[in-house]
């Protein structure tokens, strides 16, 4: 008798410490927020694979306020941010193949969520790749990329 009082107050315990799993058919609201980011990411890896950097920038906040930082300058707004990666993607053999790896997402809250990667370019003369670090926030359905913190590593 006094066992199963032990193993009833155990068991009691760790419910209330939430030290049992969640059953496998619940979902988690952290697993939620982070799929709208990944699904963006796919977009935009698409978008570039295929010439399109308009598309990719279809990932991007379109405002004044979008922030856009690589080396030592920082780019407000969604133009000027387009008309950056214009600049300096001109073609498609300067574009080359996107891809994105060790992908980390960090949910702040149901509509904010923090990405950090690894990006690389695929290109006939060079392999540019580095860091990057964006925010993303939810507006209604869709997630937009409101701060892109992006570095290259040296090519030394």
């Amino acid at each position: 008798m006094k066992k199963i009082s032990v193993i009833r107050m155990l068991f009691a315990g760790l419910l209330s410490l939430g030290a049992l799993p969640v059953r496998a058919n619940e979902t988690r609201p952290a697993n939620n927020a982070a799929a709208g980011p990944a699904k963006v990411l796919a977009a935009q890896t698409a978008a570039w694979n295929s010439c399109d950097i308009d598309g990719f920038m279809a990932g991007y906040w379109h405002s004044k306020d979008l922030r856009f930082a690589s080396g030592d300058k920082v780019t407000y707004g969604w133009e000027k941010t387009l008309q950056g990666y214009k600049a300096r993607y001109a073609d498609c053999a300067k574009m080359g193949q996107l891809s994105f790896s060790d992908i980390e997402t960090r949910t702040l809250s149901p509509t904010a969520v923090q990405v950090f990667g690894h990006w690389s370019l695929a290109r006939a003369g060079d392999h540019p790749h580095g860091l990057f670090t964006l925010l993303f926030q939810k507006f209604g359905d869709d997630w937009r990329i409101i701060s892109d913190h992006t570095s290259a590593a040296n090519h030394e």
